[in-house]
């Protein structure tokens, strides 16, 4: 076994290790909280779409943002789309194409902010924003589903690009620092049907649409890393067994070498050895040592 202690075989063994501890430490449970994470979402979607729709401050009270526990809760809201501080998510992919998402404050009858995610729009040429309908004006009353911030990781600032407002995200932190206003914390997004509404934005769990459950991509890191420590056995077994063959075959060299047959270690017969003396020696066959000498015929 001490060929393992070279470099060569001193890496394999280690990538292998490292490749089995990553899959049963990080990717095996990531996946498997992706799952639970898929699973609590499915659940909260489908408990909100039990619950009838509530109004926006029987959830959302003066003085409070939208919280985790009441994200997917659809509510009505009533008031006016400030249509001057309309902002557009740029960057987003609807049905494999390039489009934006509009978000349209609402000044609500309270006093207080909500940016309204009114659906998407497909983008025009090379990106280019499109024309699409405006926020209805004077008071409305919507009914719309309850959504946390998005986070843009890069924390890229909101722009203005061909006269519109843009930002990277739903967030309504970038809608304040681009427009100067101060909305709730949160957005709530139009269902279909409602005013100023346009290509509705889809409800769907994590990782939906995928062919398998995130439980499945668990089980196959699970059975990647026990692959791994197999091979690795049996890559170990394979030199084991080549070293054994090259030792065999180099003993039976050196019995050849040595006047023995190579079966073992036992001695060449005494009658075989006198043979191959008498073959061997010069000037002499076993003709003349049978028949022929001085005095014969």
């Amino acid at each position: 076994m001490r060929f393992l202690l070279r470099p060569g075989w001193i890496a394999f063994v280690v990538a292998v290790l490292a490749f089995a501890v990553a899959c049963y430490t990080l990717l095996a449970p990531w996946q498997f909280d992706r799952e639970s994470e898929r699973s609590a979402q499915s659940r909260a979607i489908a408990t909100a779409d039990a619950t009838p729709a509530v109004g926006f401050d029987t959830l959302v009270p003066p003085g409070t943002a939208i919280g985790a526990d009441d994200q997917w809760r659809r509510v009505t809201l009533a008031g006016t789309f400030d249509r001057a501080a309309e902002t557009l998510v740029r960057l987003r992919v609807v049905d494999g194409a390039p489009a934006f998402e509009v978000l349209t404050p609402l000044r609500l009858t309270d006093g207080r902010t909500v940016v309204v995610n009114r659906g998407s729009v497909p983008a025009a040429d090379r990106g280019a924003v499109p024309d699409y309908a405006a926020a209805p004006a004077g008071p409305v009353t919507v009914e719309g589903r309850l959504r946390l911030d998005e986070t843009d990781p890069q924390g890229r600032p909101p722009l203005v690009e061909n006269g519109t407002r843009q930002v990277y995200v739903s967030d309504s932190r970038s809608v304040a620092a681009a427009t100067g206003l101060t909305p709730v914390e949160g957005v709530v997004v139009l269902e279909a049907g409602q005013p100023g509404v346009l290509d509705p934005i889809p409800i769907a769990p994590v990782g939906g649409g995928a062919p398998f459950s995130n439980f499945s991509y668990a089980l196959q890191w699970l059975t990647f890393g026990a692959v791994a420590l197999v091979a690795l056995v049996l890559f170990i077994r394979l030199e084991l067994l080549q070293r054994s063959g090259k030792r065999e075959k180099a003993g039976s060299l050196r019995d050849q070498l040595s006047g023995r047959d190579g079966f073992g270690d036992e001695p060449v017969p005494a009658d075989r050895a006198a043979d191959r003396a008498d073959d061997s020696a010069p000037g002499t066959t076993r003709d003349a040592a049978a028949g022929s000498g001085p005095g014969s015929g």
